[in-house]
């Protein structure tokens, strides 16, 4: 029903919001757009003595749906980088020679990259430094993101005005059993794995002492890692560092060179002075030779880019929550990932599959309906997982279909466990005065029905049925990665776990990031150095581009710039939004708390 809706709604959306594109762009215009006419920007060109620009505000991603001209029919005025891209920017830069230098510019604004993501780019920043090219970070206000990056330049600045953010990091869950409760909605819930904590937020008011327990692991890891890298690059321990954390968490411009985490304190045209002189350019000038990654990108010849190989690695984007049938732009919906497995497997020329899994789980069934075409794929070919900043419930179970797994050592994973959330709206219903009643032919014929709580024999059933579909998910994972049954069951109970940890327990096979799976999938399809990476993303449809330019033009009416409330309630609604992908036919979900989100 709610797909039928959402196809409906973007039809006729699409309608009006072609005509509105119409009468601002005019139809000339709008053509011109949509069949290539328009001039293209000046082809970009890597002139000599140049900075490689990473623009650190911009969010970095496995995949951006959306390309410039999509971004300009949509109307967001913001992209994120793709993260492949970063990474092959930064690897070409570094043998280039017309490029001297690299400059990390975070004065645009926060990045918002998860952590794993950011781990990868700043092995391939260490890389470059390797090269002998200067490396620059500057920022007006270092967050703790930008900073894990920014640490390791030769020289980091910071405006005067500035300040450093080094108070740790944080997990917050909202809970809405007391808002369900008020409204008149019940919640019943069946689980399997004492971990499994997705439900709390329906029928507690704060977290339980198991989720507490593996959330404080969890974000201890990946602090001691981001507090570890940062004393490699500067002269300091990652003691003294915790020891500012507790004492002060925010440092400003004096207190942040004295502690001799920033080098210099400059405003942005002392920099590029600065940056002038890297390049050579005479005094006078105001800014200095750079290139961007993307157009660095684009500046690039044929012979720079992948080969044409006819030996293909096909990477598979996995990314968002896991919903049964075709699904939305940014979840993974069972029959659309499906069908791409199938072409793969029907192509001779890929020999090997690399899947990037970033997903916090989702439906049971269309992950089992997903492992299934993955376990028929790597009986052809060799399939390699990669885990980006989380692979985990219903990520982590299709991964079992790999001959390898491969994560960061602050991925997300694990949660191995399975839970079913039955909501009835009988109170406020009856409080309306609204009521229903039902004639059938067996105890259980209404038992999908929202009108009323569960029965008790009901509930037995339902808990029977996740049961099943966890003792199924552990199966799994014992056959997958040759474990013990008593070991899996031990570590599982929906637990999450670092990347770190879960290769400690045998739940991945190595640390590393998506370059590391792709030489992993070359080396065991034995193909040498004569392959190409093929990428499989979703794209959206017409209907999709349309209503989404739409709902930001609706939007835009009633927001101006996003302050700190407007950003609570917009995550809200984002986690509202969240229970739409509640798709699995029996029920039944493995996935992540809704909002796990590390800041």
């Amino acid at each position: 029903m709610w797909s039928f809706l959402r196809q409906t709604l973007a039809s006729c959306l699409g309608f009006f919001v072609a005509l509105s594109l119409f009468s601002v762009l005019g139809i000339s215009s709008v053509a011109l757009i949509l069949f290539g006419l328009v001039e293209p920007e000046e082809t970009a060109t890597v002139k000599d003595k140049s900075i490689l620009v990473l623009d650190l505000s911009q969010p970095i991603q496995d995949t951006d749906p959306l390309d410039s001209l999509q971004q300009s029919i949509v109307g967001e005025t913001t992209s994120s980088s793709q993260l492949r891209d970063v990474l092959k920017a930064i690897e070409l830069a570094a043998e280039d020679d017309r490029i001297v230098g690299l400059l990390l510019d975070g004065s645009p604004g926060s990045n918002g990259s998860g952590y794993a993501i950011l781990q990868e780019v700043r092995e391939a920043l260490v890389e470059f430094k390797e090269s002998d090219k200067l490396v620059l970070a500057y920022d007006v206000n270092w967050g703790e993101g930008e900073y894990y990056l920014g640490s390791l330049a030769d020289t980091v600045y910071m405006n005067p005005m500035g300040a450093l953010e080094l108070n740790g990091l944080s997990i917050q869950q909202t809970f809405y059993a007391e808002a369900l409760e008020k409204f008149g909605v019940g919640v019943q819930i069946v689980r399997a794995g004492e971990y499994k904590s997705a439900i709390e937020p329906f029928v507690r008011q704060e977290l339980s002492q198991e989720s507490e327990e593996q959330f404080s692991v969890l974000l201890g890891d990946v602090w001691r890692d981001i507090l570890g890298v940062i004393s490699q690059d500067r002269p300091t321990t990652s003691q003294a560092l915790q020891g500012l954390v507790e004492s002060q968490g925010f440092l400003f411009p004096q207190e942040a060179k004295r502690a001799k985490l920033v080098d210099e304190l400059a405003y942005e045209d002392e920099v590029a002075k600065r940056l002038r002189e890297v390049t050579e350019q005479e005094e006078e000038e105001t800014g200095f030779r750079h290139i961007s990654v993307d157009n660095y990108l684009l500046a690039q010849s044929p012979l720079d880019k992948d080969n044409s190989s006819e030996q293909k690695i096909a990477l598979v984007y996995a990314q968002g929550p896991i919903v049964y049938g075709e699904g939305e732009l940014n979840e993974i919906g069972s029959d659309r990932v499906v069908r791409q497995l199938r072409k793969i497997r029907d192509n001779e020329d890929i020999k090997a599959v690399v899947v990037r899994i970033n997903s916090p789980g989702g439906s049971a069934t269309a992950s089992e309906v997903i492992l299934r075409e993955l376990q028929l794929l790597k009986e052809e070919k060799p399939i390699v997982v990669s885990m980006g900043n989380l692979a985990a419930s219903g990520g982590y179970w299709i991964a079992m279909g790999s001959d390898y797994l491969v994560a960061q050592s602050n991925t997300i994973t694990g949660s191995i466990g399975v839970f079913g959330v039955l909501p009835n709206i009988q109170e406020i219903a009856n409080e309306n005065g609204v009521s229903w009643d039902t004639v059938k032919t067996g105890p259980f014929a209404d038992s999908s029905t929202i009108t009323r709580p569960k029965t008790e024999a009901e509930m037995t059933q339902f808990q029977e049925s996740v049961d099943r579909v966890y003792e199924l998910f552990l199966d799994k994972v014992v056959k997958s990665r040759d474990l013990s049954r008593s070991k899996v069951a031990e570590i599982a109970q929906g637990r999450v776990w670092s990347g770190k940890d879960a290769q400690r327990l045998g739940l991945v096979d190595a640390v590393g990031g998506i370059e590391t799976a792709i030489l992993q999938a070359a080396e065991m399809a034995e193909l040498g150095e004569d392959w190409q990476v093929e990428e499989y993303q979703t794209k959206p449809d017409w209907e999709e581009l349309l209503l989404r330019r739409f709902t930001l033009q609706l939007s835009s009416r009633f927001s101006t710039e996003t302050d700190p409330i407007t950003s609570e309630f917009q995550g809200l609604q984002q986690q509202f939004r969240s229970i739409t992908d509640f798709s699995d036919p029996k029920g039944v979900y493995s996935r992540l708390p809704f909002a796990l989100i590390i800041k």
